[in-house]
């Protein structure tokens, strides 16, 4: 499919095609060049804007996908006085600067194209869809409605009537408050970033704990080099999988202990460590009684296989697994997946993601500072927080904000 967009669409579209279709009808047309050379049969569509998704009056030709097809309309294309080709994200830019979405949304439709997991097509369309700009909306609305309440005071206060003027102080200060803890309340949502990056599982323990085979395992392949030679894994092994449509990052790290002659294997203890403390699940495969301090921490018993009978009867461990046979698999998955979900937005909450996270911030401090019953201060803090909120949906937008976002579409987008 190739998309035109612009006020010379309609015209790119009659030379290639010979006349305009009836709007939003598919249409079958001869696609020629200049010279009358035919190039396809194609399926066309015509937009006008601006009820169109850029705004503007946009052109549609459904191709054969053959790459000379295509390579053959992209050039007639081009021959065409007033058309050059579209960078990454262009047709999106031109949606938000036209109005016909906010930023916030085209953010939300990036995350959607990448999406990989259940999760993460689920959020994601729901911020592309308008659900973090309709809580947007409601701030702001209140924001607005509190700086006309405070304005209306400061101009038509009575000053002989202080136990009114106290009383409706007081009424803006809880307005205030009110606002502030819904803010709070929105920032507490785990981030958009555990969906999109995958939650982050540490696999550690000591040397030859069978952290490697358990990647392995987990991983269906031979992502880690498997050996019985103590500090075979030196460096921390990264493999994203998916379980039960929640995305995860899981890293097999070197083996902890205390000292190591090899200098090597210390650089790899000192980033398996520093992985542990990063880590958003801990899997401890070792002493359960030497697992380090995690919020999310489950001791595995590994090697059952290989244990004394018992040894499985040690009621210390959270899992007692054999990655070999396969023993303990299932309750580990079920325990990474409910560890997971708690650490996840939930149904019908927004994610985040920093930069939202940071603005949001900006506004909930600027509302919780101290004006000491000066409607002069509040007025300037509200208006500092309107112009926080405002920027999460671009309505203060920068230029350099923009190409940031619109690079990581592709071509078509």
């Amino acid at each position: 499919m190739l998309r035109i967009s612009g006020p010379v669409a309609s015209v790119a579209l009659t030379a290639l095609a010979g006349t305009l279709p009836a709007p939003r009808r598919a249409s079958l047309r001869r696609i020629s060049n200049a010279q009358g050379v035919e190039l396809d049969r194609a399926v066309v569509l015509w937009f006008p804007g601006p009820n169109t998704a850029t705004g503007e009056d946009i052109a549609e030709i459904h191709a054969h996908g053959g790459r000379a097809v295509v390579r053959a309309i992209e050039a007639a294309l081009a021959a065409l006085p007033g058309l050059r080709g579209a960078e990454p994200g262009e047709f999106t830019r031109r949606a938000v600067l036209n109005g016909r979405m906010d930023l916030a949304e085209a953010e939300g439709l990036a995350d959607l194209l990448a999406a990989e997991t259940e999760a993460q097509r689920r959020h994601a369309y729901a911020r592309s869809t308008g659900a973090l700009s309709h809580a947007v909306e409601g701030w702001q609305a209140e924001l607005l409605a509190i700086s006309a309440q405070v304005e209306a005071l400061l101009d038509f206060a009575d000053e002989d009537d202080v136990g009114a003027e106290r009383a409706a102080t007081d009424a803006i200060r809880a307005r205030v408050h009110m606002l502030a803890q819904t803010m709070a309340d929105a920032l507490a949502v785990p981030p958009a970033e555990r969906l999109r990056d995958g939650i982050l599982v540490a696999i550690a323990g000591p040397p030859n704990a069978g952290k490697s085979t358990l990647l392995n395992t987990l991983a269906q392949r031979e992502a880690a080099i498997v050996s019985p030679i103590a500090g075979t894994t030196r460096d921390v092994i990264e493999v994203p999988l998916a379980i039960d449509g929640l995305a995860f990052r899981f890293a097999d790290t070197a083996g902890l202990r205390e000292e190591t002659d090899d200098a090597v294997e210390a650089i790899g203890i000192s980033r398996a460590a520093a992985l542990v403390t990063a880590s958003d699940l801990l899997l401890w495969l070792g002493d359960p009684a030497n697992a380090p301090d995690h919020p999310h921490l489950c001791r595995i018993r590994a090697k059952a296989d290989l244990s004394n009978p018992g040894a499985a009867q040690d009621d210390s461990a959270d899992v007692i697994l054999s990655a070999r046979t396969g023993e303990g698999m299932a309750q580990l998955r079920q325990w990474i997946v409910a560890h997971a979900r708690a650490l996840l937005p939930g149904e019908g909450d927004v994610a985040l993601d920093q930069r939202h996270r940071l603005l949001l911030g900006e506004a909930c401090d600027a509302l919780r500072g101290d004006w000491r019953d000066d409607l002069l201060l509040l007025a300037e803090q509200l208006r500092m927080a309107r112009l926080a909120v405002d920027r999460i949906t671009g309505r203060a937008g920068t230029e350099a904000m923009f190409d940031a976002l619109f690079g990581r579409f592709c071509i078509g987008k």
